[in-house]
This record gives structure tokens, C-alpha cells and sequence, in this order.
């Protein structure tokens, strides 16, 4: 038998514990979360008391209160209004993140989303126990799922004293950011996740691609420059973006990174936490956002694996600042060459119509306004209309008034629309109660607004001359010879 020396003997020893070491690592690392795995995760712990996103600070306490066995839950103090603010502990590793949602009472999507990873990490048994214990035993996870509940309750931006709490990180004039700068000075994350909501006219600068997600590692300094604090925030996004392009391709905008001085996020980057914005924007077809839900469910989950795991080491800022940058281009409507009559001439001008959202209760109503006109070649609309050929025209009020709503139906109002009226008046409805029929419903009123000017209201006809082809009622665009199906959302005046 050939003896091997003492050095050979030492190699080879050396070359079993590389050996052993290697199949550990491998043993031991958790695959890459698929898109298939975080839609099977989100599907399984959705959570049902959630269905829409006008929901209160009420509707959220007993759900608080469920995850009060897996979840170390404290009150951090109170709003305003005396609203309780809660944070909901979860995890016992050495990495310590903390994502905090809706300090703008509107931005509710990723707050619905937190709840549905509440349901998540609590869960057992259905093939991701490896992953909530590489995730427990690696992180120690904050939540503080509604910063400004006083915004919350009346789905307003901003909190009971009017204040934008994310300008309010350096002066500290209100309790909520008060409470949420305490949070972040005690707990010390080392990451942090910056949930909001964007408007749905967000869009691929230059593209008509709409932006369903925008993503930031805020600056923390007027230079914008890059430390490793924010390196690692920008490679964290640059994963989240990888999952994103699988599900939402091009879907995703990089928002601009001046800094402002009085935001949050900057200032919870400056300050030694590694901060990633995520903004919900719009999805054709999703207006309650559930669908939106779902992806920032998934990307918080993903970028969680990847910290605990270290993942978002393998990208590069580079990679980062190759994300296409995000603009405000989108329009609902956007009428092309449509001839308008002034002083006896005709222009052709372009129109770009949003319809803006206004609180009612639990739910909203729409308006219609021009945003501008002219030529509107750097717009883009959800819908585009040609309308070469076509000319302005005012709408008339049906003169006979019905006793009720319930008298006019759907049907009813497309015929009274191609016969030119484009309002009916009721005797028994109350002014500011909504309805979902394609014609306006007069009340208290005898007219209503129209125009085609910058911040007219857009109730208006298109006529060829000889007959009426389309209405626009509130910004809504209505073929009268083939109306389709499409949800109105109006008032009563």
C-alpha cells in the first residue's frame, strides 16, 4: 500500500473540510422564492376581512389583536385624534427591518398587503416552513401598519392638523411623526421599507407604458450620492424589479432622487437605515387595487428572503440606475383634433381629461376636468380618441323631471344621450348621493358644467355636423351607437 506523507495527509483533510463546507452551504441555502411560490403565498393568506381599500382604523384592531399570539404587539402612542398607533414585532435575528405603511391616510395598498404577511408568517404546514424559519431566524421584523390613522378614517392625504407627515421628519410638529421617528431611533433598523401609494397617471417616462410600481432608494444628500447605506437599498429594489418584470413587464418606474429635507425616507436614509420606497400606482381594471395588493405582498416577501439570505448581494447599483425613470404622463382620456368653434373659426385642438377622485362616505365619486389642450403629443391615454372630423357641441337638460332614480334606467339614459340630453332632473333623490348611470343627475340644479377649456368640467357631445357619435359625460367617453360596459361612478347635484 502507497504511504502519503504528512503534507499530502494535510491537503488532503484541508480538501475534505472544503468539501464538507461546501455541501453545508448548499445543504443550507434556501432556493430562490419563484413567482409561482409568492402567488401560491399570497393566494393561501389573503387576508378575507379586506376586500377594498377605503378601509378605517377601526376595521384594523381586531385584526391587530389576532396576531397578538405570534406577533409582540405595542401601542407607540396616538394620533391626533387619539387614535391608537400600533407596531407588531415579529422574528428573533440579528437583522433588524421595519416597514411602516399609510402615513398618507389615502396610500392604503400596502397596508393591506402587511396584513396579508401577518397571515403568512403566522401559518405552518404548507411547504414554506423552511422559509419563515430562515426568515425568524435571521430578522427581526417591525410593523407598523398605519402611521396616520386620522388620515385614514377620511382618506385624506394628510393627518388632523393638515400636516403632511412626510414632511414632517425634522420639525416633528405632529404626534405620528413623533412616534415614527421614536420608532426608528429605539429600534435601530438596519433596513427599512417606505409604503405609499402613487397617483394612476404615473407612466415609463416617455412610453404609454403605465407605472403599477415605482421604486426609490431615496438620496440623503442635495449631491445624491451613493454610501453603502443606500447601495444596499438600491440593491434590494433591483431584486424586488426582477420579480416584478415577470408579472408587470415594463410595469415598473424609478422615481426621481432629489432630496428633500423634510422627508422621511431621505432622512431615514441619512440617518443609518438602508430605505426602499415602494409606491402602489394604477392597473387597468384593478381601481380597488386588490390586484396591486398582491404584488407588493410579493415583493416585501422577496426582499425580506433576500435580506435574510443576503441575496441582494449578487446585484449591482448599476443595475439599479438602468431601471427606467417614471413621469406623469397618463391621462384617462386623451380626444384628438377635435375642432372647436371660436369667433366664427374653427381649431382643431387635443384634450387631456382626468377624472379626479372626491370622497363620499366609504366609497368616491368621479369629475371629469381638462388638465390641458392643445397639442397634447407628450400624453398619454388609458383611452385615445380620434375625433378628426368631429366638433364640439354643448348637451341640453331633459325638461320633464322623473319622480325617482329607480325610473331611469341604463337604457333609458343612452336614449335620452342620443337625443342630446345629457342630464335628467329627479324630484325625490337627495344632492351628493351617487349613482352608476351614464347621464348626469340634476337635483338641486337646473344646469350643470361643461367646457373644453383647461379646468372645464367635461360633459360635451361630438357631432359631425348632421348627428351626435359621442358623449362625454364626467370624462367618461360614450359611443351612443355601441355604448359598452363600463363602471360610472357619479353624484346626484
Amino acid at each position: 500500500m502507497k504511504l502519503i506523507n504528512r503534507n499530502q495527509f494535510s491537503l488532503f483533510l484541508l480538501f475534505l473540510v472544503f468539501i464538507s463546507g461546501c455541501k453545508t452551504a448548499t445543504d443550507n441555502e434556501l432556493p430562490h422564492l419563484e413567482v409561482s411560490q409568492l402567488e401560491q403565498a399570497y393566494e393561501e393568506n389573503k387576508e378575507a376581512a379586506i376586500t377594498h381599500r377605503r378601509f378605517k382604523h377601526a376595521d384594523l384592531q381586531p385584526l391587530i389583536e389576532k396576531h397578538a399570539n405570534s406577533f409582540k404587539v405595542e401601542e407607540l402612542g396616538k394620533s391626533v385624534e387619539g387614535k391608537s398607533i400600533f407596531s407588531l414585532d415579529w422574528g428573533n435575528g440579528p437583522t433588524k427591518v421595519m416597514l411602516w405603511s399609510q402615513m398618507h391616510g389615502n396610500e392604503s395598498t400596502a397596508t393591506m398587503a402587511l396584513f396579508d404577511l401577518f397571515n403568512f408568517l403566522e401559518a405552518s404546514g404548507d411547504g414554506f416552513d423552511e422559509l419563515r424559519t430562515t426568515l425568524k431566524e435571521n430578522l427581526h421584523i417591525k410593523f407598523i401598519p398605519m402611521i396616520n390613522p386620522d388620515g385614514s378614517d377620511k382618506f385624506q392625504r394628510r393627518n388632523a392638523l393638515d400636516i403632511d407627515l412626510n414632511r414632517d421628519a425634522i420639525s416633528q410638529i405632529s404626534p405620528e411623526a413623533i412616534i415614527l421617528k421614536g420608532a426608528r431611533d429605539s429600534f435601530e433598523p438596519e433596513f427599512g421599507f417606505n409604503l405609499h401609494d402613487q397617483q394612476i397617471y404615473y407612466n415609463v417616462v416617455n412610453t404609454p407604458q403605465q407605472v403599477t410600481i415605482s421604486v426609490l432608494a431615496p438620496g440623503y444628500n442635495y449631491e445624491r450620492d451613493v454610501n453603502d447605506v443606500r447601495a444596499k437599498a438600491m440593491q434590494i429594489i433591483v431584486g424586488m424589479d426582477k420579480v416584478l418584470q415577470q408579472v408587470i413587464p415594463n410595469g415598473v418606474g424609478k422615481y426621481d432622487d432629489s432630496f428633500e429635507p423634510r422627508a422621511f425616507g431621505d432622512n431615514i436614509q441619512k440617518w443609518g437605515t438602508s430605505t426602499i420606497l415602494i409606491e402602489s400606482g394604477g392597473y387597468v381594471g384593478d381601481p380597488e387595487k386588490q390586484y396591486i395588493r398582491k404584488l407588493n405582498f410579493m415583493i416585501i416577501l422577496n426582499a425580506l428572503e433576500q435580506i435574510a439570505t443576503k441575496g441582494y448581494e449578487q446585484f449591482t447599483t448599476e443595475q439599479y440606475f438602468s431601471i427606467p425613470d417614471n413621469d406623469l404622463q397618463m391621462v384617462d382620456l386623451k380626444i384628438e383634433e377635435m375642432n372647436v368653434e371660436v369667433e366664427g373659426k374653427t381649431f382643431p385642438v387635443d384634450l387631456s381629461i382626468r377624472r379626479g377622485e372626491t370622497n363620499a362616505e366609504d366609497t368616491y365619486y368621479v369629475t371629469g376636468s381638462v388638465v390641458d389642450l392643445g397639442d397634447m403629443q407628450v400624453y398619454f391615454g388609458f383611452e385615445e380618441k380620434d375625433a378628426s372630423g368631429l366638433t364640439y357641441a354643448e348637451g341640453k337638460v331633459f325638461e320633464t323631471p322623473f319622480e325617482n332614480l329607480s325610473e331611469i334606467t341604463s337604457e333609458k339614459a343612452y336614449e335620452l344621450l342620443r337625443e342630446g340630453f345629457l342630464a335628467v332632473k329627479v324630484k325625490n333623490a337627495t344632492a351628493g348621493d351617487l349613482h352608476n348611470l351614464p347621464i348626469l343627475v340634476l337635483q338641486s340644479t337646473e344646469t350643470f358644467p361643461s367646457g373644453w377649456k383647461t379646468g372645464s368640467k367635461t360633459n360635451f357631445y361630438l357631432s359631425d355636423g348632421t348627428e351626435l357619435k359621442y358623449a362625454v359625460v364626467n370624462g367618461y367617453w360614450i359611443d351612443l351607437a355601441n355604448p359598452k360596459d363600463q363602471l360610472f361612478k357619479q353624484v346626484i347635484y
